[in-house]
């Protein structure tokens, strides 16, 4: 059976530097960073007291009133994103059959923002009183859910819940369904929304968030020697992937291919990467079979990139034993330096970048690099500080996600 083509025709974005995919892609390339002081909960008393918030959010420039209170924050941001990207491909006035049309949703968390508010209503009162909404809020396929029902699309339609490997798997299952011929469209991405007292409090628990409280924006520095953990993110992104075929039927404007998926599994350790890059190594390879695509024709790599003190390691060395010496001649890095961690809705977010860099011939800067790490190899072009232009044909992404989930697409210029 000959595998159909699989390629992007539309995006959106809703991030902590831009609100829309055009603000997000102009942030990126000009380094600028999400990071700030907490809004959305009093963290005063916590050891984190920043994060990577969405700007000037108020759910009711895009719902009603009633509409609002049926979702959680990340069903909300997710909901955006997704309206944007199908705008952006024009599915909805090219009278598409909507039977064919899918959407696969990744979420790392779900709906805590809601659990913990009615988790806390309930402990504060004698009887137990609870939202009606309260389970459909919280749940993470619920996302995919609404847009299924404001569009109509009737197609395969689910959640892939994988850490911060979720969006990225929900693209790598898009792919494989629309390759088999089961859907002509899927509507997938991610979101999150765990900028929360339970989110930042639980993470802190595990010491895992940078504690830079005096300056949030150089807190993360993925690969510097000074970093000290991940900064907390939130928002969504959405990617319509297409059928090729398809999509030149329909006069579709298509943006990149999406030529290959790969998944592992580090199988080692509950949050702690393979100290090896085991794992890491493993789905850039399993990616890169997928699609076709010799280690000398890669021309970027948007990294996880976390700013941990063991997880850029492990992933750089990974990168550097996967393409050789030619891992020194091309452009790497960590957007998660400017929007911080979108955990579920990171993998989504990051392949827009990727799309980004062969779409406008520039990759964009890992930011906040002030001193070498003498662990991690110098020769690797990390892209520090300032965007670089060069021509991308072939961008991977990888993200990796507690419980040794680990995911990576490889997109192509058509």
């Amino acid at each position: 059976m000959e595998l159909k083509r699989v390629v992007v025709t539309g995006f959106g974005a809703l991030t902590p530097i831009g609100n829309n995919a055009k603000e997000y892609w102009e942030n990126l390339v000009k380094g600028v960073s999400g990071a700030a002081p907490i809004t959305l909960f009093d963290a005063t008393n916590f050891k984190t007291k920043f994060a990577c918030e969405i700007k000037n959010w108020d759910p009711l420039n895009h719902f009603d009133k009633k509409e609002a209170k049926k979702m959680d924050r990340n069903t909300q941001y997710g909901m955006v994103a997704a309206r944007e990207a199908v705008a952006h491909s024009r599915i909805m006035e090219d009278n598409v059959d909507k039977n064919r049309v899918g959407v696969i949703w990744g979420s790392g968390i779900g709906g805590l923002e809601t659990f913990e508010h009615e988790v806390l209503g309930w402990a504060n009162t004698e009887i137990p009183r609870f939202n009606p909404f309260f389970i459909p809020k919280m749940i993470a396929d619920i996302t995919p859910g609404h847009i299924s029902i404001e569009y109509g699309f009737h197609g395969p339609n689910y959640t892939t819940v994988s850490a911060c490997a979720s969006s990225a798997n929900a693209l790598i299952d898009s792919k494989m369904l629309i390759q088999l011929g089961k859907a002509d469209v899927i509507v997938c991405g991610g979101s999150e929304a765990a900028v929360t007292a339970s989110g930042v409090g639980g993470f802190n628990a595990m010491m895992a968030l940078s504690t830079r409280n005096d300056d949030p924006t150089t807190a993360s520095r993925p690969f510097d020697k000074d970093r000290d953990g991940f900064v907390l993110g939130e928002g969504a992104g959405c990617i319509v992937l297409e059928e090729y075929e398809h999509a030149m039927k329909r006069g579709a404007t298509i943006y990149a291919e999406l030529k290959g998926g790969g998944m592992s599994a580090d199988a080692y350790h509950m949050t702690a990467p393979h100290p090896e890059g085991l794992g890491a190594h493993m789905v850039m390879k399993n990616c890169l079979e997928d699609a076709g695509i010799s280690a000398d024709e890669v021309d970027h790599i948007n990294m996880h990139g976390t700013s941990t003190p063991l997880g850029d390691i492990a992933e750089s060395n990974a990168i550097s034993k996967l393409l050789g010496d030619h891992a020194y001649d091309i452009q790497i890095n960590s957007t998660k330096s400017m929007t911080g961690h979108l955990l579920g809705a990171a993998g989504v977010i990051e392949a827009i970048a990727a799309v980004g860099t062969i779409m406008h011939g520039i990759v964009p800067p890992t930011i906040n690099h002030f001193t070498d790490d003498q662990n991690i190899d110098s020769r690797l072009d990390f892209t520090f500080n300032t965007a670089v232009k060069k021509e991308v044909n072939v961008a991977m992404s990888n993200t990796f996600g507690f419980g040794g989930h680990n995911a990576c697409v490889l997109f192509k210029k058509l």
